[in-house]
């Protein structure tokens, strides 16, 4: 099912700095399934707990927006190829992607697929994981950056990667070094896309000077139209 050629398609996303008090996220639980209770439960280390809490709790409230389905009522599992999905729905596409003090949500009207991820800017990475994951055309221009610009570059590109092959939903088992881009009028593209990729649009969403957002969405209509905000959790606890 593809979006009418006539309509554009349209992407909202929404950025969140949650909160690390423990009284919001015991909160935003009651908001989740029992299963995502019992994931939480699962993590060593309280920020990986926290971070997807809050993942989880900012997919459904916008969801709910969405489907006017209440966000505890929401039914979320993962496909065959472990990308979830909302049980017995094929759209809105979405995407959830959140790091140490960022939760990304992207959830589209008109796109076939959908990806978003994001990074901290001081996450360091060393040069055999660039040289794993990067083209040897993206590590020679990576090379003739300054030192400064160097360590930004190469997360925006493995955001860039993540975003598109979250999108494709395979994750990791495709080779980060079969999606390569180069920048055009300050753009990401990708390259080698040929006639049938022309589809597909990426871009680094500016969030602030803490985190790499990029977002990747293949739409039959052009250039869908964007719109980022930063969320407000206006929310009470549940009765």
């Amino acid at each position: 099912m593809h979006q009418p050629e006539d309509q554009a398609a349209g992407i909202e996303i929404a950025l969140w700095p949650y909160s690390k008090n423990e009284g919001d996220w015991n909160r935003w639980m009651q908001s989740l399934s029992p299963d995502e209770r019992e994931r939480a439960a699962t993590y060593r280390f309280e920020r990986d707990r926290i971070s997807f809490i809050a993942g989880r709790y900012l997919l459904r409230r916008l969801l709910s927006v969405h489907t006017g389905i209440l966000p505890g009522k929401l039914l979320l599992s993962p496909d065959n190829r472990g990308k979830l999905r909302l049980e017995g729905r094929e759209r809105p596409h979405f995407s959830l992607a959140n790091t140490d003090g960022l939760v990304a949500v992207a959830v589209a009207s008109g796109c076939d697929h959908l990806g978003i991820d994001c990074e901290r800017v001081d996450t360091e990475i060393e040069a055999a994981a660039v040289d794993n994951y990067c083209s040897a055309d993206e590590r020679r221009c990576l090379a003739e950056l300054p030192a400064r610009e160097r360590a930004r570059a190469a997360i925006a590109l493995w955001t860039l990667k993540e975003s598109h092959l979250k999108a494709l939903g395979v994750g990791l088992r495709e080779n980060p070094r079969n999606v390569a881009f180069s920048w055009k009028d300050g753009i990401p593209v990708m390259v080698d896309g040929g006639d049938r990729d022309r589809r597909w649009h990426h871009r680094l969403v500016e969030s602030g000077s803490q985190h790499v957002v990029a977002l990747a969405a293949c739409s039959q209509s052009g250039f869908p139209g964007i719109s980022t905000r930063l969320f407000q959790d206006d929310s009470m606890p549940s009765e």
